[in-house]
């Protein structure tokens, strides 16, 4: 077992307010009216290109803190509230969503980061156990994505723990090869898109070694994506993570790679189980932003892939998996 899962949950809200990339709350401009305090405003698109969801659970939370007088409270959850984050697509509506993000995004000149999270047998059997039914299904479910999607810009955060769990051993055997060329699949079908990159999930910096995945990644098609992913979810620090992708892109053709800061600003939890260790850790604190200003050019982004705020799982008090804490949240961004 390793501290590779999180909160992959692909719970998300479509509304007007996603159609409307960027939009300020609709209050009614009066002297007690509050909502002017809780705007979501996007980040300068020439470091930060990615879209930020002015209809997230933590803008919500902005908006609630304000209104209810608790202005501190609100000034931390800004911290998340205004830095663009993973969008996880759900099982059932992903063309609406792959759409409403991309449409969204696009309107405010901005490009959607979304995660793609629902390959058979997902999560072997733990907190974000789930997935598509079977093979047929989960084709049928990517070519939605990409139908949403369409010409639109998007950057896509692709299957976190497939390819570690292929390597683990936790993914039984008789699911080995058809994960491979689902894998393929989705990566064939997104890059045929005019505007997508693909970013395949490779694990973190404490799991283990670059050369125990770096075949795997290859079999599943790492070869036909921009790059892959690193830290999905997870908190080891910005350095040791650029070493671990460092090792791992040159074993894969040198492929760049993306790295999750999203609440790795102290580091991972040491303490407790260590098999739960990834789970709702006490202590943690938000990362750097994102940003395509990176420290290293093998870098292409620092993203928010995880949702800070939103529960790795029922553990250490949390609710279900990808479900908004706000008390963990607030933490988070009181580091």
């Amino acid at each position: 077992m390793y501290g590779s899962r999180g909160a992959r949950a692909g719970a998300v809200v479509l509304g007007a307010a996603l159609l409307v990339a960027g939009c300020s709350s609709s209050g009614g401009g009066g002297k007690d009216d509050k909502a002017g305090a809780a705007t979501i405003t996007q980040q300068p698109s020439q470091s930060d290109p990615f879209w930020v969801n002015p209809d997230s659970n933590a803008a919500r939370q902005v908006k609630a803190y304000a209104k209810s007088g608790k202005a501190p409270d609100a000034e931390r959850i800004r911290k998340i509230a205004e830095q663009p984050t993973g969008e996880w697509i759900g099982p059932e509506n992903p063309e609406q969503e792959a759409q409403g993000f991309t449409e969204a995004a696009d309107k405010a000149g901005r490009t959607a980061l979304l995660v793609l999270y629902n390959v058979p047998h997902r999560d072997c059997g733990q907190y974000s156990q789930g997935g598509a039914s079977d093979g047929n299904a989960y084709r049928a479910w990517i070519d939605a994505v990409a139908s949403g999607i369409a010409d639109r810009s998007a950057m896509v955060v692709l299957e976190p723990d497939a390819v570690l769990h292929l390597v683990d051993g936790c993914t039984p055997g008789q699911f080995q090869e058809e994960r491979y060329s689902l894998l393929n699949y989705a990566i064939g079908k997104l890059k045929s898109l005019k505007s997508t990159k693909v970013y395949l999930d490779a694990g973190n910096a404490g799991w283990g070694h670059p050369d125990q995945i770096f075949q795997p990644l290859q079999r599943a098609g790492i070869a036909q994506a921009d790059g892959f992913a690193v830290n999905v979810s997870n908190f080891y620090s910005t350095q040791d993570s650029i070493a671990y992708g460092k090792q791992l892109s040159a074993r894969v053709g040198g492929k760049h790679f993306v790295i999750d800061t999203s609440r790795n600003g102290n580091g991972p939890y040491t303490a407790g189980n260590p098999n739960e260790r990834w789970c709702n850790p006490p202590g943690r604190a938000l990362g750097e932003t994102p940003t395509t200003k990176t420290a290293d050019p093998s870098v292409d982004a620092y993203l928010w892939v995880k949702r800070p705020g939103e529960s790795d799982g029922t553990c250490k008090g949390g609710p279900k998996a990808g479900d908004w804490w706000p008390t963990y949240a607030l933490k988070l961004a009181g580091g």
